[in-house]
């Protein structure tokens, strides 16, 4: 039996190769998009950049110089729900990848079965007679389906370019996280510093309260005066209570971020540190996106992996060859499984469609469809993407400017409210002087409180835009293709982080070669 089923195996490897050396690949390949990066050289809001490269630097958050921020950053990427779906996307990709990948090997099985049967039958001039048999039997299927077309091969790579975008997908979560848990930081030392200042103005007022009624008990301020005086006192007091309620707001929003119970964080020190010299960011070359933001990425290996379904639909229109092939034994007893009962077979089946009524053409027409839509949906996050960068451009440095000129502001709101408010106990100045300066000094403080965290956010939004660093290393080397379809299932796994930034190419040139 060995021998044959030797033969057996043989003769079905023979088939194997011979049917591999001689298949073709339908479809066309991959390739990257003219875009509107390939257009401009520069940014156009990045003034004297120009041919500037993005250096890899640490972490950008660190450049605040907040060990707080810090702290929570790395606390979002261990413990947010949002990244560890995104986690979990990837193992299902990864799972959907070696699913696709298995359909194009030798698929073996076994079988073991045994059978009792008893028959009875009535003869002329013998009568009845019952006749009882036992069969044991065991036997290994194998089977193969060969991709002449490339239809499986075109499967795969499909699946190979959903799980680099997954991967894709995954780092851009990762980006949004660490954006927001910074922001939420800004929010909750905005809200805090808005809180100071609203106590010291309740404080304040308080004091010019006391004054007032002490003038008016003494018949120099009027009832109105006085009760101007309270009420504007009461809003101060109310505006308080409501900055307090944002202030938790804001720390049970950053609770969630970081994958906490909300409520359950500790305190954080109620203010960020002044804030450092920000020097400009080097923005690089436009085209330094399309490797550099995850996003891209994604929509990139989208892209891909709907121009190798068209190589799959195209494949569909072709014949399927599939070989399978058996050997097994068979007997009464479980002793009589010798060489004596030894069953062998192959078999070769080749089968086409004739006529289905158009189904398969119309596959083929919508998976073209969808490669246009991937490429046009490709091009517009490309665009997209420079937006946010000439947007990040154009308001960092005009909220670098307007918190200079609110700083100025501030000072000189604060000069006015101390003078209006002494002239107002020396008797020389009416109240309503002192409630509008008073007004005015609230509404410089708190546009210098937005002044800042707008500066910050800029700074934010300019990293976010230009892909940041976010503490992982990039590595744009090329993927040799051909290689990476020799290669194990298990090298794949090791390799895919190192290949996740390949930039595959990927739009549609010819509908396939042989």
């Amino acid at each position: 039996m060995g021998s044959r089923a030797g033969s057996l195996i043989s003769l079905l490897g023979a088939g194997v190769l011979a049917l591999g050396a001689g298949a073709c690949t339908l479809g066309p390949e991959p390739e990257r998009p003219i875009t509107a990066v390939d257009v401009g050289d520069t940014y156009v809001f990045a003034a004297d950049q120009a041919g500037s490269e993005l250096p890899e630097v640490s972490p950008w958050w660190r450049t605040f110089g907040d060990p707080a921020t810090t702290e929570l950053v790395e606390l979002a990427l261990a413990q947010n729900t949002d990244l560890r779906v995104a986690a979990a996307r990837v193992l299902e990709a990864e799972a959907n990848l070696q699913r696709a990948g298995g359909a194009r090997l030798p698929q073996i099985g076994f079988g073991i079965s045994g059978s009792e049967q008893r028959s009875s039958f009535v003869l002329p001039q013998v009568g009845r007679i019952d006749v009882e048999s036992t069969t044991y039997a065991y036997n290994l299927n194998i089977a193969w389906q060969a991709d002449l077309f490339g239809r499986l091969k075109r499967t795969r790579q499909a699946q190979w370019a959903s799980l680099l975008a997954e991967e894709a997908a995954r780092e851009a979560v990762i980006h949004a996280v660490v954006a927001s848990v910074v922001r939420a930081r800004v929010l909750l030392a905005t809200a805090s510093r808005a809180l100071g200042i609203n106590r010291d103005i309740t404080a304040s007022w308080e004091a010019t309260t006391r004054t007032v009624e002490r003038r008016y008990r003494a018949g120099i301020a009027s009832a109105v005066e006085l009760h101007l005086a309270r009420e504007n006192l009461a809003a101060t007091r109310a505006s308080e209570v409501v900055i307090a309620g944002q202030l938790e707001q804001a720390k049970l929003a950053l609770d969630v971020l970081v994958g906490r119970r909300p409520g359950s964080g500790p305190a954080l020190p109620e203010t960020l540190p002044e804030l450092p010299d920000l020097a400009p960011v080097p923005v690089g070359l436009p085209v330094g996106l399309l490797d550099r933001r995850p996003d891209l990425r994604q929509a990139e290996h989208r892209l891909a992996a709907a121009t190798y379904g068209v190589g799959a639909a195209l494949a569909s229109l072709y014949p399927d060859l599939s070989l399978t092939g058996s050997v097994g034994e068979n007997g009464d007893r479980v002793n009589d499984l010798d060489l004596t009962g030894f069953i062998y077979n192959v078999v070769g089946n080749l089968t086409g469609p004739l006529f289905a009524g158009g189904q398969r053409r119309a596959d083929v027409a919508a998976a073209r469809a969808r490669a246009e839509q991937a490429a046009a949906a490709y091009a517009g996050v490309v665009l997209n993407a420079l937006r946010e960068v000439e947007d990040a451009l154009v308001v960092g440095e005009a909220t670098v400017a307007a918190n200079a000129l609110t700083t100025e502001r501030v000072a000189e709101a604060r000069a006015a409210d101390g003078i209006a408010k002494e002239r107002y106990q020396r008797g020389v100045e009416g109240l309503l002087t002192v409630l509008e300066t008073e007004r005015r000094l609230r509404l410089a403080e708190q546009a210098g409180i937005t002044s800042t965290a707008d500066v910050w956010s800029a700074r934010i939004d300019l990293h976010l835009a230009l892909g940041g660093d976010w503490g992982t290393k990039l590595d744009r080397s090329a993927e040799d293709d051909s290689a990476a379809e020799a290669e194990s299932e298990n090298h794949e796994r090791s390799a895919r982080v190192d290949s996740i930034h390949h930039s595959s190419p990927i739009i549609p040139n010819s509908d396939g070669v042989f």
